[in-house]
């Protein structure tokens, strides 16, 4: 997969996205997010774990760290990157959305959480190809560092959740798929990937609590290709929060445009992740997310 590299372009905000002829009268396009990045990176400690195979760069927020309870419980989340962002060391803390998820607001929200961010071993060709996105191929090795840092941290940590976008979406998917039962809730963001129905079957049965989040406008992941298919199996699965809005926003209301050489601002619903799908003022992306994804964690956990 061929991507732009973000550290030498510019978005440029001249290009009118092809998208915007569906837009109604009012509506307005966001350029920038409105939650401050790069700014929690030191909240991270880095580690790295090898299977004498691969060797795995990770970073971990741990809210006992940080002034939470030594002797509580709390969910370990774990944030898939998307194709190329693990290019950008610790950046790729902001670019997969955990970054806002370790700061003091979202962790009074959710009661406290592990916040874990792998990196994929990605290597950029000379014609831009990314190569070593997340797949199958990684599926025993993060699931043995999520072993660990369970083992490490045995007597606080509660209930176990992974969550991905784009590439990240689909191997968050292929993690359900082999370990179903493990998890206790996921979010698949922006995914061109699905279960086949026998693996979604056994998905859907289990207790893992799903939230799928996928832009109807999407630049990558079409809507009508990685969606439409599936939206019978996806409204009887009784596990499934099905978040497929109209626009992907800003936190601001406006409607988010990400152009670095082709436009994808509808694709990265992370942002909006990031942003705890409520808006600035205080509104919730949706009825059913009232307090947002930090909300929807913290109900998952007092279960």
């Amino acid at each position: 997969m061929a991507l732009p590299d973000f550290k030498k372009t510019e978005q440029d905000k001249t290009v009118i996205p092809d998208w915007a002829k569906f837009m109604k009268d009012g509506e307005f396009i966001s350029y920038q997010t409105t939650y401050k990045s790069k700014a929690n990176f030191h909240l991270f400690d880095e580690f790295s774990f090898s299977d004498g195979e691969k060797t795995i760069k990770y970073y971990v927020y741990s809210p006992v760290k940080h002034g939470a309870d030594p002797e509580g419980k709390y969910p370990l989340t774990m944030w898939f990157h998307g194709a190329s962002n693990s290019l950008m060391g610790e950046g790729c803390i902001m670019c997969c959305g955990a970054e806002q998820y370790a700061t003091p607001k979202y962790q009074q929200e959710m009661g406290g959480a592990f916040v874990v961010v792998p990196l994929a071993n990605e290597t950029r060709l000379e014609n831009g190809q990314i190569l070593g996105t997340w797949d199958w191929e990684y599926t025993a090795i993060i699931k043995k560092i999520y072993d660990k840092i369970c083992e490490e941290y045995s007597d606080n940590i509660g209930k176990k959740f992974i969550m991905g976008a784009s590439s990240g979406g689909r191997f968050t998917w292929q993690l359900l798929e082999e370990n179903q039962e493990f998890f206790d809730g996921a979010i698949v963001i922006s995914s061109g990937y699905f279960p086949s129905d026998e693996a979604f079957d056994r998905i859907s049965k289990s207790k893992t609590q799903i939230m799928i989040a996928h832009g109807r406008h999407d630049e990558m992941a079409t809507f009508e290709n990685c969606i439409e298919p599936y939206m019978g199996m996806l409204q009887k699965a009784e596990n499934c929060l099905c978040f497929f809005p109209e626009w992907v926003y800003n936190g601001d209301g406006g409607i988010s445009s990400v152009f670095y050489g082709f436009e994808m601002g509808q694709h990265c619903m992370i942002n909006w992740i990031q942003n705890n799908l409520i808006f600035d003022d205080g509104t919730p992306a949706d009825e059913k997310l009232p307090y947002g994804v930090t909300g929807w964690i913290k109900e998952i956990c007092d279960k």
